[in-house]
This record gives structure tokens, C-alpha cells and sequence, in this order.
């Protein structure tokens, strides 16, 4: 049984929560800090874009501000995500870590499995999906279709996750709704008109789903942390031991929020 670090973390800004990620993955990549996994919440309300998403094409900056939600751009792929009501988590690994090592589908599905094992807990019987589901609709929101060993429930969307790979480092980080305002996530996704956003939002309801659709009730945050650290320790065979990030992490963690995930020239990249 491996130990392994676990971070519980308070509720932080969308640059703040970014930043920890990527020092985090500094701090492994360096031999600084052992294998961990992050349980975190975002406040404000905020959108996270994918690495290779257009900020100006996709998201309606205006009314961000006007909502109070901030706009972050992650370090993974993937399409847009609004953190509101939900657990987020982050894995962080060495490649070559026998928990989680091979290819980025070999280590989707070790992470899935451990996320499936932790919705059980929580009593919520889970799928993985089998291949990329291509959505009908072409919307910049993440969940309106599945990937490969993403977590389904009757045939909807729950959980959207998302990894890179730098330095010989695996991040894998992703979103558990415990409800949806797919009315706001709509209102600051851009469209070319009214009614194709009206189409999308219908169409993004019948792909998606959230804890408290399921269960009746939205869990709390630390009752998902303690099911999920179930998941992950039994499908991975580690020990996870409740820590905080190194001095070293937050003070990168604070730099890269300042420099990098709060500036424009990063969130507004083309």
C-alpha cells in the first residue's frame, strides 16, 4: 500500500484554485512532494476554459462580471465547465507511479474507477462510458457529451475530468456537480443567436445530470470528500494521509495565481 498525500482544501478563487494545481504538479515533478490528491470548491462561481479553448469565441466576458464569476484558463484540454456546486478533484502523479502509469486512457480509467468505487459509497451506481460520445449539438460546454471512462448514470453525463502530462507528471483533475444552473452556464456561453442557445441548453439537460438529480439532496462537501477518499483508496490500493500543501506550494501556488492564472495574456491566449 502506497501513502499518498490527501489535500482537503477551503473554497478559492479560480486563479488561486489553478495555481495550486500546477505547483502541486511542480512540487511531485521535483521530488518535493509525494503523489496527492486535492478535494477543492471555487468562490467565487467561475468558468474554467480548456487549454485550447477561444476566451472570445466562447464565454461572454461582460456578463461574467456582471455575475461575479470569475474565468480561468485550466492547464488540460477539454471544453467549458461552470464550478458552482460541486466537488473538484486533482490527482497528481508521477508517470511512471504503477498506481496510475500507461497510457492517458490506461490512467483515465485507473482514476475512474476510483471515482466510480467513492460515487458507490455515496450510493450512486455509476458507468463508464466506452468511447468518445460525439454530441449532437456543438456547444462549448463540457457535459454535454461523455469521453472515454467517464462517469455515466442512466445514460447522462456526471462527472467531466481532464489530464495533461509535463516533466514526467501526470494532472488529472475534474468536476462532480452536486446540482447544475445550466440557465446561467447558458447565459455566459456565447451564441450566434437566442435560439441556438435556447437549442443547446435543451439539448445539454437530456446529456447531463447532478448529485441532487439522483439522490433527491445535494451531499456535503465533506461527506463526498470521505466517500471519494474510500474510492480512491480502494481502487488504487494506497494510503491516503490528510495534509497541507508544503510552504513551497503556496508560495508558487501564490506567485502562478498573480502571473499567470489571473493575467490576460494567459486566459485570453489564442
Amino acid at each position: 500500500m502506497e501513502n499518498w498525500r490527501l489535500i482537503i482544501d477551503e473554497p478559492f478563487t479560480g486563479a488561486m484554485n489553478m495555481a495550486f494545481d500546477e505547483a502541486i504538479m511542480n512540487a511531485v515533478m521535483q521530488g518535493l512532494a509525494p503523489p496527492t490528491i486535492r478535494f477543492y470548491r471555487w468562490s467565487p462561481p467561475a468558468i474554467s476554459l480548456g487549454y485550447f479553448q477561444k476566451l472570445e469565441k466562447e464565454i461572454d466576458l461582460e456578463i461574467c462580471r456582471a455575475n461575479g464569476i470569475d474565468v480561468v484558463r485550466r492547464l488540460t484540454g477539454g471544453r467549458a465547465v461552470l464550478h458552482q456546486y460541486e466537488l473538484t478533484y486533482s490527482l497528481i502523479a508521477p508517470e511512471t507511479n504503477q498506481k496510475i502509469a500507461g497510457s492517458v486512457l490506461q490512467s483515465y480509467l485507473a482514476v475512474s474507477r476510483g471515482l466510480v468505487k467513492g460515487l458507490a459509497a455515496l450510493g450512486v451506481q455509476a458507468e463508464l462510458s466506452e468511447g468518445k460520445k460525439h454530441s449532437d449539438f456543438n456547444s462549448a460546454a463540457c457535459f454535454d457529451a461523455p469521453s472515454w471512462y467517464e462517469m455515466v448514470v442512466g445514460g447522462r453525463k456526471l462527472v467531466g475530468s481532464a489530464q495533461t502530462r509535463r516533466g514526467g507528471c501526470i494532472l488529472q483533475h475534474g468536476s462532480v456537480p452536486t446540482r447544475m444552473d445550466a440557465d446561467l452556464l447558458f447565459t455566459v456561453l456565447k451564441f450566434k443567436s437566442q435560439k441556438l442557445r435556447e437549442r443547446a441548453r435543451t439539448f445539454f439537460l437530456t446529456k447531463a445530470t447532478s448529485l441532487s438529480e439522483i439522490l433527491g439532496y445535494s451531499p456535503e462537501f465533506s461527506k463526498l470528500c470521505e466517500c471519494f477518499k474510500i474510492g480512491f483508496e480502494t481502487e488504487l490500493e494506497i494510503n491516503l494521509t490528510e495534509a497541507g500543501p508544503l510552504a513551497e506550494e503556496a508560495a508558487m501556488a501564490e506567485e502562478l495565481a498573480a502571473c499567470k492564472y489571473a493575467a490576460d495574456d494567459w486566459n485570453g491566449r489564442r
